[in-house]
C-alpha cells in the first residue's frame, strides 16, 4: 500500500500480546479489509497493549469467529504503530470497533461490550449486508425483489416534473421527517440537490480548477460539473489528489464532499469501491 510505514521497524510481538492471526496493519489493510470486505464484512478492532480492556475485546471477537460460519472476517490494528489507520477512522478512543463493507464503514462503537452486546452488533451487521456485496458468494443483486411502491413519493416526484424543487425537497424532507433512515428518500433527496446545484454550474469550471489546483471551492465545482457530464472517476480522483495536497480542516472539508458524492451511487458500485480504497489510501 502506498505510504505503509516501514514494518521492520515495529517491535516484535511480546509473550502475552493478542495473537496475530487476524493482525493488520497499514501494510496489508487494503488487501485484508478493503478487498475483503467486498466478499464479507469486515470486524476492524483498533486496540492497545496497554488497554487491557481492549485485549479482552479482541479476544472475544477472536473466540466469536472460531464460532461462526464465515459470515464475516476480523481484523486486529494495534493502534500506536498503525495510528494512519486509526486517523483514517476518525478514532477518538481505544477500544473501537467498526465494520467494514464494500469498502466503507458500516457500524461502529467505542468502549468495552460484553458479550451479549457484541454478539447483537454482530448479528445486526451481517444480516445488513446479506447477499448484497459484490463479491459474496452466491450474491444476485438483480433476484432481489421489487419493493412496493410508495405513495408518499408521488408529491415529490410531481413537483419535480412541474419544476418546482423546493415542493419536491420538501416532500422528500417530510418522508424523513416521518421516517429517518428511510434510504429511498435520503438518496432522492440528495441526487435532487446535487443536480439542483450542478445545472447552476459555469460552463468553464473545470478549467476553472485546472487552473487553480488548489482552490477547494474550484475543484468542487469542478467534480461536480465532471459527475453531472457522466464522468465520476475524474470528479473522485480530482478530489482524491487534493486531499493528498492538502492537511486539517481543508482535508477534512475535500473528504466530506467526496464521501456526499459516493452516496449518489449504490455503495457496491465497481468505480465507488475502487474509489474508496483509493481515498483510504490518500488518508494514510
Amino acid at each position: 500500500m502506498s505510504g505503509a510505514v516501514d514494518l521492520s521497524a515495529l517491535k516484535q510481538p511480546a509473550a502475552g500480546d493478542v495473537p496475530s492471526d487476524h493482525a493488520v496493519t497499514e501494510a496489508d489493510f487494503e488487501t485484508k479489509v478493503l478487498r475483503r470486505s467486498l466478499e464479507v464484512p469486515v470486524v476492524v478492532v483498533l486496540y492497545s497493549q496497554r488497554s487491557p480492556g481492549s485485549v479482552e475485546l479482541v479476544k472475544l471477537f477472536e473466540r466469536l469467529l472460531g464460532e461462526g460460519d464465515g459470515g464475516w472476517d476480523l481484523a486486529t490494528v494495534e493502534a500506536e504503530p498503525n495510528m494512519r489507520i486509526a486517523q483514517a477512522f476518525g478514532v477518538q478512543g481505544i477500544p473501537t470497533v467498526i465494520a467494514v463493507a464494500a469498502g466503507q464503514p458500516l457500524a461502529d462503537f467505542q468502549g468495552a461490550q460484553s458479550e451479549p452486546q457484541v454478539r447483537q452488533w454482530l448479528a445486526a451487521v451481517v444480516d445488513a449486508v446479506q447477499g448484497r456485496l459484490p463479491g459474496a458468494e452466491g450474491a444476485d443483486p438483480a433476484e432481489a425483489p421489487e419493493p412496493p411502491a410508495d405513495p408518499r413519493f408521488d408529491a415529490a416526484e410531481a413537483a419535480i416534473e412541474r419544476g418546482d424543487i423546493p415542493a419536491a425537497e420538501a416532500a422528500y424532507e417530510r418522508i424523513l421527517a416521518e421516517e429517518p433512515a428511510n434510504q429511498d428518500a435520503k438518496s432522492a433527496l440528495r441526487q435532487l440537490r446535487f443536480y439542483t446545484r450542478a445545472q447552476n454550474l459555469p460552463a468553464d469550471a473545470i478549467a476553472q480548477a485546472d487552473a487553480s489546483p488548489t482552490d477547494i471551492e474550484a475543484a468542487f465545482a469542478a467534480a461536480d460539473l465532471e459527475l453531472f457530464n457522466q464522468q465520476p472517476e475524474e470528479a473522485f480522483t480530482r478530489l482524491i489528489n487534493l486531499i493528498k495536497r492538502t492537511a486539517g480542516d481543508d482535508r477534512n472539508r475535500i473528504r466530506t464532499r467526496l464521501v456526499e458524492l459516493f452516496e449518489l451511487f449504490d455503495t457496491a458500485d465497481p468505480i465507488v469501491v475502487a474509489a474508496r480504497r483509493k481515498l483510504a489510501t490518500a488518508l494514510y
